[in-house]
């Protein structure tokens, strides 16, 4: 397993496949992730991040 994102998994935002390496510009692209199944799942994880922030944030102003 390496560090190094230019060999990991992307999931393109614009044409929903996942891509191995900086095939795509960055603003089109979301991860790095380890494997192709987990950016598969790219946008499943943005939302359940989205709405874990959200929870956060309004657990701190209450």
């Amino acid at each position: 397993m390496t560090d190094d994102p230019s060999t990991k998994y992307w999931y393109n935002l614009k044409t929903g496949e996942v891509e191995q390496g900086y095939v795509s510009p960055s603003v089109d692209r979301a991860g790095p992730f380890e494997t192709a199944e987990e950016a598969s799942h790219a946008l499943e994880r943005l939302a359940e991040n989205s709405r874990k922030w959200a929870e956060e944030e309004e657990s701190e102003n209450n």
